[in-house]
């Protein structure tokens, strides 16, 4: 049976911390990073790639539209 492997990535001068991803990600990939963007935001990062399963929820919440999500079939 085949496995759906996720990525995800952030744009980080869009993103504004507001951490909407963060509580919706089931697998707790997503964390606020220690860095700040252009516009003082801190954002957020892929802190646990491997978790990733690709379910969207994160860039399904995010109001600026900053997450993309990556899905690829993985074979067993």
């Amino acid at each position: 049976m085949a496995k759906l492997k996720g990525a995800i990535v952030v744009d980080t001068e869009r993103c504004k911390g507001c951490q909407l991803c963060i509580i919706a990600c089931p697998q707790k990939v997503i964390a606020l990073a220690n860095k700040v963007n252009l516009h003082g935001y801190p954002y957020v990062e892929a802190t646990n790639e491997d978790a990733c399963v690709g379910c969207a929820s994160c860039g399904i919440v995010c109001p600026d539209g900053c997450i993309t999500v990556y899905r690829k079939r993985v074979e067993d």
